[in-house]
């Protein structure tokens, strides 16, 4: 395999005086791998063998292992980092949690990883048995876990290592709105991470360190904030708006990307890229260069074989499950975050389509599924279990309530209140329609929305179907907590969606109109 590094407009050569010696490292990164221990399709999602053999795969374990060797056969001095998210995304998670994700990590040899927030879907307790199978340290500054007997000496704020005789601090960072997004339970307690950031800095900076690198699963809106509030921060490896640099097609900016002095760089998701980013330190601990690209891990990437024999080990138990055949549909069904975190989508509509059929005769009237629960587009043809399980991997049960007219409004405000950060929140319906205009005012955002073809009636009591997420308050969703009449322990939604899917196959979901942008 041969990697070619790209330069980018954004290549850094900034000439700090003249310094005694230069420092040197080469930074490689992931983010967001999402249990994607095999490889992965175009779209995300599973892979066939015969697609990988004929080199039309993506990803995969074995091939981050190959990748990793040989950027650090080319480097003289590196690091391997991770922006946060392993947990949650396929069958390998729903069946051994942490324990794989710590073994690949491990063998690939991490020197450290921030918490996302999908760490916490499965609260604190699984989370500590994934942190003592690690031989690296997991980070996170702007949480305060010491009223969590589970995590309070477990999780550090920051470290430091120690890599060719200099000093390297690394600084965690996990999303302010985590209590929203997962499940951390009532005594974990999230901070501004500015701050948080801010005071790691300081304490490294007191104990001699002048090399800091902040691995931060917030975003790459929220890094480039922390960038600009603080001081004394050289690198911000990102993660969870699974966000490409560099200069491919799909990029959304610069590789990496200049704030002031502190180079942020992210590498997309699924490991379908390792970022590698080389940067040079004069010694005072200034970066004076910094170039890299995210390197694809594409069919000209070799399998490590022993990294694969693992692999296809500890798929075994999965089998049985994922390969069989449930449905059938007669074109691609357009799942990706992109897409459905900002408009209508086709899998959005079939999944809220599923849900509302499931529980019609109830008297339930309007679906709302979270995008944020939406996590992979399905191929054209047969479909099996383990691409359901993939577009909806979180085990969320089925939630029935009744609220009124006047708190679905409240919630589609909510839906649309973070559409430019590409928050999960935006909301995919089903029985409604409604139409969305962010110039308006924060309140009438939303307008013409329609239940069985009659406008809303915000006195009016309606029946609702959503996921035990959304109606527990998930992202943001906190009207939904008081509803009447709630239950929220129906089936899984991937079952939901499955016999939905069998039931009306082949399935030809379209977008049709059910959300209008102004």
């Amino acid at each position: 395999m041969t990697i070619r590094l790209l330069s980018t407009a954004a290549a850094l050569a900034l000439v700090a005086g003249t310094a005694s010696a230069e420092y040197s490292l080469t930074i490689l990164h992931t983010n967001d791998f999402h249990a994607r221990f095999e490889p992965i399709s175009k779209y995300d999602s599973g892979c066939s063998a015969e697609d990988n053999t004929a080199g039309e795969c993506f990803g995969g374990s074995a091939r981050l292992m190959t990748a990793i060797t040989e950027a650090r056969a080319r480097a003289d001095n590196s690091i391997l980092v991770d922006g946060g998210d392993q947990f949650q995304g396929t069958l390998f998670y729903t069946y051994y949690k942490g324990k794989l994700a710590a073994e690949m990590m491990n063998k690939m040899g991490y020197d450290g990883m921030t918490v996302g927030n999908h760490e916490f879907d499965d609260g604190p307790e699984v989370l500590r048995g994934f942190v003592d199978a690690l031989d690296f340290p997991i980070l996170m500054s702007n949480a305060d876990v010491s009223g969590e007997d589970l995590l309070k000496d477990a999780i550090q704020k920051s470290t430091v290592i120690e890599k060719n005789g200099e000093k390297i601090g690394l600084i965690g960072l996990t999303p302010q709105n985590t209590p929203e997004l997962a499940s951390p339970g009532p005594n974990v307690i999230f901070t501004d991470p500015s701050d948080a950031v801010q005071g790691e800095v300081d304490k490294l900076t007191e104990m001699g360190v002048n090399k800091i690198i902040v691995l931060s699963h917030s975003g790459y809106g929220v890094d480039q904030e922390v960038a600009k509030n603080t001081t004394g921060v050289d690198v911000i490896v990102g993660g969870h708006t699974n966000t490409l640099l560099g200069d491919m097609e799909g990029a959304e900016g610069a590789y990496p990307t200049m704030v002031g002095d502190t180079a942020i760089v992210s590498a997309y998701a699924y490991g379908k890229f390792l970022g590698e980013l080389n940067v040079t330190f004069d010694d005072e601990g200034v970066i004076t260069a910094a170039t890299g690209a995210p390197l694809i891990m594409d069919g000209n990437v070799a399998e490590d074989g022993a990294t694969k024999d693992r692999i296809t080990e500890a798929a075994v138990p999965l089998d049985e499950i994922r390969n069989k055949v449930v449905a059938e549909t007669t074109e691609a069904i357009e799942g990706d975050r992109s897409v459905c975190r900002a408009e209508e989508c086709a899998m959005g509509n079939l999944i809220a389509d599923a849900m509302l059929a499931r529980t019609a005769d109830q008297g339930v009237q309007i679906s709302l599924q979270n995008s944020g629960g939406v996590r992979a587009s399905i191929d054209a043809g047969e479909v099996t279990m383990g691409e359901i399980l993939t577009v909806l991997p979180f085990q969320n049960t089925l939630s029935t309530f009744q609220v009124s007219g006047e708190t679905i409004l409240e919630a589609l405000e909510n839906a649309v209140s973070q559409h430019e950060e590409g928050s999960g929140r935006f909301l995919q319906v089903a029985g409604m329609t409604f139409a969305f205009d962010l110039s308006k005012e924060v309140g009438s955002r939303i307008s013409d929305v329609m239940v069985d073809g009659k406008p809303i009636d915000p006195a009016a009591t309606y029946g609702v179907v959503s996921n035990n997420f959304v109606r527990n308050g998930g992202d943001g969703f906190a009207m939904f907590r008081d509803a009447e009449n709630a239950y929220d322990f129906g089936p899984d939604v991937a079952d939901v969606l499955a016999e939905y899917m069998i039931a009306n196959g082949p399935v030809s979901p379209k977008v049709e109109g059910r959300i209008t942008r102004k």
